[in-house]
Formats: structure tokens, C-alpha cells, sequence
């Protein structure tokens, strides 16, 4: 990969209070906070999806040769009309019922458990960062990067929590995975887990909108089977953290047992976890769970795996993507205004058919009909 360049996308911007630089690295979760934090419903965390699933299982249904953009399990076409019509309902930013979201579950998961934790990723495709249930901003992203299925998508995780439509967000995404699994990659952030999603607002905002936690319980199983990383063309290594060091190769990564909540450390946490530092070697991470890794660090993880540029998501930065380590590492995230508040602008990554072009796409948040255009206040352990 030779070149970038930069856009600005045409969109509306709204008014924020910016955050100081020394925020931005600690915008994110210290776990041993949200451990303190957790509420009564802890218990309920424990539980693995081994549930019966009362859909009809992938294999029942007829092969379909046309795999490219659509699944397996949706080859009956009133099924396709079922999850066409759950797109559309969502694009409307109108919750799904809760056995429908029992149902898209349950495909997802038959979707997703058959991908590697390393899922190779075919270009061109634009790549995502966090968005964090800011729904509109997610609609306005596809508006700049284009409709699913006709651009190739990988989000590197936190679909959930902080923003005011995270039930939208994760079952639109969830959704079109479904519909197009070879057009849209969903790799696990280190909100898709049971433990954080119980303090930074996804599994309140389930009980505000359906009334029980049965929701949160089902999309916290799938969150257990999505892939950790993603491979583009054997050349870009993207995640939603950084660097472990646990692992050396690529193939330690598709060793690892990730059908399981995230831990509290080794290199799947690390995986979600860690960032890149300006200081050599590896770090203690000042937010309580994986590493900080230094350019050192990158430089060889990409020379022993043949890799150009690890691409992740989960820090916060002001203009929506940031080059480190001598151009070893972007950190991509889109969602602008975050937490309606920050005042960042957010990012997406083009990357052409040939690897060789990187347009980087900066974007405003989108009009939200209904939000405040100014601030709630947020508890201090957001900065």
C-alpha cells in the first residue's frame, strides 16, 4: 500500500463541548471500575448460549451457489423477505420485537461460529471504528460510504453502549451480516462482553425498551462467537484493541478458544484491549486490561506476519483516524461527537481493489431529530 489521502465528507455538524488532548487517551473503561460498578445482575452474566435455538438450523435449508451476498441460512425466500423487511424496520430506527431479535440471533450465530478468528477480508473495503450506539451516525456513515451490499464493510467492534440507540445499532448490523455475510465483517470490541455492557448503558437501555434483560442476554451470547480480527488481502491486520504479548504470529490467533465472555487478561483480552504507545517495548495499560505496545513492538509483529498497517478502533482521536508508530498503526473511530459531547470528527478507511490507494474519510455527526444538540452530563469515568 503506497498512498492516502483525506476527505471530508459534506455533513452536518453539531454543537459540542471538545475535550483537552489529555482526555482523549483515557476516553474509554477501566474493567476494574465496571467491576465495582456491576449491579445485581452479575448472576445472569454466567450463562453461555448453549440454548436450543427454535429457528430452523442452516443445514435444512437448500444450498445456494450465490454465498457472495447472501447466507446459507436464507436461501428460502420468505426468509429473505423476513430479514429485508427487519433491515428496512431498522433503517427506520425502529426496534425490532423481541422473538425477532431470538431469531436473528440465532442465524447470526450459525453465521459468524463458522468464521475464523483471523477472518480474511477480500478489497475493496472500507474499514470502521467504534460507533458506540450513535445510530444516526451510523446511518450517515453508509449515506459517505455507501449502502450494504454494494461497498464491503469491516467494523472492528463497540457497536454498543454510551450512545442513545444501541439496541438499533447492533441489530441493524447484526441484520445485514445476516443478509450479506460475505459484504460486511463484525469483529468483537471490548464492549460486545457481558461485564461492560452492564455498566456503560446497553443492558439498561434493553430493560427500558422490552422490559426484561432477555435481549441483552441474547445479543451477549452471539457477541460470544464473533471474530477477534480481521485479515485484508494478508496485508492489513485488523482488530479492535492492539498487540498481545502472548502472540507472535497470526496462527496463535486462530488458536485461541474465543467462544467465551472476555477475559481479564491474556491475549484475547489483550486483543481488545491494548493500544499503541509512544514508548518502546510493552506496557502497563492505564486501563486496567491489556497492554500498552510500543513501535518496536508493531514494526516486528508486522515484519514475522508479512503485514503493511494494523488498523484498530477504541481510543477516541479528534480528527476520526491518527497514524502512529511510524505509520505501522491507524486507530480509526466513528463515531463523531462521542458521547454527544467530545466534538470529534469521525473516520472511515477506503481501501481500493489494487491495496494501493487509502482514501480516509472524515464526517460530522448526522441531525438527530429528537436528541439534545447539546450535552448531557456524563459521569467523570467517560474522560
Amino acid at each position: 500500500m503506497s498512498s492516502h489521502d483525506i476527505v471530508m465528507a459534506d455533513a452536518s455538524s453539531s454543537s459540542s463541548t471538545g475535550l483537552s488532548n489529555s482526555d482523549i487517551d483515557m476516553a474509554e473503561d477501566d474493567p476494574k471500575q465496571q467491576q465495582q460498578q456491576q449491579t445485581t445482575t452479575t448472576t445472569t452474566t454466567t450463562t453461555t448460549s448453549n440454548t436450543t435455538s427454535t429457528t430452523t438450523p442452516v443445514s435444512a435449508y437448500l444450498s445456494n451457489p450465490a454465498r457472495y451476498y447472501l447466507s446459507d441460512a436464507l436461501v428460502d425466500s420468505r426468509a429473505i423477505a423476513d430479514v429485508d423487511a427487519w433491515i428496512a424496520q431498522l433503517h427506520r430506527c425502529e426496534p425490532l420485537p423481541e422473538a425477532t431479535i431470538r431469531t436473528m440471533c440465532d442465524l447470526a450465530r450459525e453465521v459468524v461460529a463458522e468464521e475464523s478468528n483471523v477472518r480474511p477480508v477480500a478489497c475493496p473495503v472500507t474499514v470502521c471504528g467504534d460507533i458506540h450506539g450513535q445510530f444516526h451516525d451510523l446511518e450517515e456513515l453508509f449515506r459517505i460510504g455507501g449502502a450494504c451490499p454494494d461497498t464491503n464493510y469491516l467494523f472492528m467492534g463497540d457497536y454498543v453502549d454510551r450512545g442513545y440507540y444501541s439496541v438499533e445499532t447492533v441489530s441493524l448490523l447484526v441484520a445485514l451480516k445476516i443478509r450479506y455475510p460475505a459484504r460486511i465483517t463484525i469483529l468483537r470490541g471490548n464492549h460486545e462482553s457481558r461485564q461492560i455492557t452492564q455498566v456503560y448503558g446497553f443492558y439498561d437501555e434493553c430493560l427500558r425498551k422490552y422490559g426484561t434483560a432477555n435481549v441483552w442476554k441474547m445479543f451477549t451470547d452471539l457477541f460470544d462467537y464473533l471474530p477477534l480480527t480481521a485479515l485484508i488481502e494478508g496485508q492489513v491486520f485488523c482488530l479492535h484493541g492492539g498487540l498481545s504479548p502472548a502472540i507472535d504470529k497470526l496462527d496463535d490467533i486462530r488458536a485461541l478458544d474465543r467462544v467465551q465472555e472476555v477475559p481479564h487478561e491474556g491475549p484475547m483480552c489483550d486483543l481488545l484491549w491494548s493500544d499503541p504507545d509512544d514508548r518502546c517495548g510493552w506496557g502497563i495499560s492505564p486501563r486496567g486490561a491489556g497492554y500498552t505496545f510500543g513501535q518496536d513492538i508493531s514494526a516486528n509483529f508486522n515484519h514475522v506476519n508479512g503485514l503493511s498497517l494494523v488498523a484498530r478502533a477504541h481510543q477516541l482521536v479528534m480528527e476520526g483516524f491518527q497514524w502512529s508508530q511510524e505509520n505501522q498503526v491507524i486507530t480509526i473511530f466513528s463515531a463523531p461527537n462521542y458521547c454527544y459531547r467530545c466534538g470529534n470528527q469521525a473516520a472511515i478507511m477506503e481501501i481500493d481493489d489494487r491495496m494501493e490507494l487509502r482514501h480516509l474519510i472524515q464526517f460530522d455527526p448526522s441531525p438527530r431529530a429528537g436528541e439534545p444538540s447539546v450535552t448531557r452530563r456524563t459521569p467523570d469515568y467517560f474522560l
